[in-house]
């Protein structure tokens, strides 16, 4: 008891801290009443206090709430200063660019940061309104800054917000220019964080010069240039941004790039924090494109497009057998673009990571293209083959595409709804479907089915056990096969990959999520063209094998 007593009071005085450095009145007040109903209050106090956010798979990201472990102004303005010292360490110069979602706080977090980069007299461009994330990362290149910010949590719940960091061609390299920040960047700007003094001390000054329109017009002038200008264009889209920012600027990029507009869902078109339409603002999870399915039904839609809430995932769904319909997964729609790339010539690096489908791998091995696999996320598919050859295309199985990375060197599911439109428009005008076309690719290289177990915990301890379980009694077979290559990727990564000869999982805790996720896929050979039958029983053997990977989990 008398242990408990001590931690607390260490808590409490770490919070009262926290109180005088916070800058802002709303964050005060909020821990203040947090502290006023201790002892009832001790453990949400001491997961407030638990550790600061660091810089993970996506920059920071966590529930906006006061105190150093969540998004606040203090956080942010921490964050910011951190930043910009490490921007003049390095010597880097040019102006910061700054964007941001329609969150709660998003506006607000952008113009701090703006005000701390002129605080310390660096120009600080900041964009004009909510727009997607793929408009900053392209802002970044355009404008030849030395690096981005852009506050957003993407598909997180309505309670979260983030803050993703890119670096310019100057710091960030060929390959890194607009893209995300690697290691060692981000230890880097962390320890440049932890070393900000009193927030009281870091210099504030004007939110800097805010973008003109004429930035935006230039994205959706280059993202319609993606695709050919003189394909069919007859096709018809329904689309919801899922109450998120990509709207205005994806109807925009399909009128320039002579597509009809597409129909958006009418009470998911405006941006809105709250999300009320859907339980979670992720295209992913069960139910959220219902209402998307209702219109492209009620329009007699040709397909339908979901973007995230900052639209830099984009969801297909398609007609499945003339009267229902179903989201294509990522590692479909993957396969799709870049055989269409490929089928329009387009050469160079082909690029996915270590969780996605292994058909992207026989496609370029059976056509003759350089082909590379990454860790997961798009900081490192955009830096994929180490510049040996250009990256033409990369994809990850999370609804992640980039088909232009001289474009936006990040996901960006603005181009990939257009090109995905481009090769729809084209299929229908020969009479055929997606579908048609991913039957193709399967009689081809055969069924490449893909699932995943994915499990949302309240308790990070539940994930550190089923890794440690996994690593400490390896299945010996899957599927009845002998699990013939088990790899660990610890200590560079926490990754655990299972190989039989016909089936792979891969094994990893989410890096924006509380999730533990694993990637399945089954190979199954298509005999005498019966595509429908190996489609039966790869989904067969792809229940079995969650089953089996459950049990060895124990989750």
């Amino acid at each position: 008891m008398a242990a408990e007593t001590t931690d607390l009071d260490q808590i409490r005085d770490q919070a009262r801290r926290w109180l005088d450095d916070d800058p802002d009145p709303a964050s005060r007040d909020e821990l203040r009443a947090v502290l006023d109903r201790l002892p009832g209050s001790a453990s949400e106090l001491a997961d407030r206090f638990a550790g600061p956010l660091t810089f993970g798979t996506a920059g920071l990201r966590g529930p906006l709430r006061a105190g150093p472990n969540g998004m606040n102004l203090a956080v942010v303005t921490r964050a910011a200063a951190g930043l910009v010292g490490w921007l003049a360490a390095q010597g880097g110069e040019g102006p910061l660019v700054i964007g941001y979602d329609a969150r709660h706080g998003s506006r607000a977090f952008a113009e701090r940061t703006a005000e701390v980069a002129t605080g310390a007299g660096r120009p600080a461009l900041l964009l004009p309104r909510p727009l997607p994330t793929p408009v900053l990362a392209y802002a970044v290149r355009h404008l030849g800054a030395v690096a981005g910010v852009m506050v957003t949590a993407s598909h997180n719940p309505p309670q979260d917000n983030g803050y993703k960091v890119y670096l310019g061609a100057q710091l960030g390299g060929v390959l890194g220019a607009g893209a995300q920040i690697v290691p060692p960047a981000d230890a880097g700007i962390e320890a440049a964080i932890r070393a900000v003094g009193p927030l009281a001390q870091v210099p504030l000054g004007p939110h800097g010069q805010v973008l003109g329109d004429d930035l935006v017009a230039s994205y959706v002038d280059r993202a319609a240039a993606v695709i050919a200008p003189d394909g069919p264009r007859d096709l018809t889209v329904a689309y919801t941004p899922l109450h998120g920012v990509g709207a205005a600027v994806l109807t925009a990029a399909f009128a320039r790039a002579g597509f009809p507009v597409p129909g958006v869902v009418p009470d998911q078109a405006e941006p809105d924090p709250a999300f009320p339409t859907v339980s979670f603002p992720n295209p992913e999870e069960p139910g959220a494109v219902d209402r998307l399915v209702a219109l492209a039904d009620s329009t007699g839609a040709d397909l339908a497009i979901a973007n995230d809430p900052d639209a830099d995932r984009c969801a297909v769904v398609v007609r499945d057998g003339g009267t229902g319909w179903r989201m294509l997964r990522g590692d479909e729609v993957g396969a799709l673009l870049a055989d269409h790339l490929m089928r329009r010539g387009v050469t160079g690096l082909y690029a996915t990571t270590i969780v996605s489908s292994s058909l992207l791998r026989a496609m370029c091995a059976a056509r003759g293209l350089p082909y590379d696999e990454t860790l997961t996320g798009f900081k490192w598919i955009v830096r994929a083959g180490g510049g040996a050859e250009p990256l033409v295309f990369g994809y990850e199985e999370a609804l992640g595409y980039c088909v232009a990375p001289e474009h936006v060197r990040d996901k960006d599911g603005i181009t990939a709804a257009l090109t995905v439109a481009e090769l729809a428009a084209g299929l229908k005008a020969q009479g055929r479907t997606l579908t048609d076309r991913l039957d193709e690719l399967a009689a081809e290289f055969g069924v490449h089915h893909t699932d995943q177990l994915s499990v949302r915990v309240d308790d990070l301890r539940v994930i550190a056990d089923a890794m440690a379980r996994i690593r400490a009694a390896t299945p010996a077979a899957l599927l009845g096969h002998p699990v013939t290559a088990a790899e660990d990727l610890l200590p560079a990564s926490d990754v655990v990959i299972l190989r039989t000869d016909s089936a792979r999982v891969v094994i990893r805790p989410s890096g924006t999520e509380p999730k533990l996720k694993a990637y399945l896929e089954v190979v199954e050979p298509v005999a005498d063209g019966d595509v429908a039958a190996a489609r039966t029983r790869a989904q067969a053997a792809i229940s079995t094998l969650r089953a089996e990977i459950a049990t060895a989990l124990g989750v």
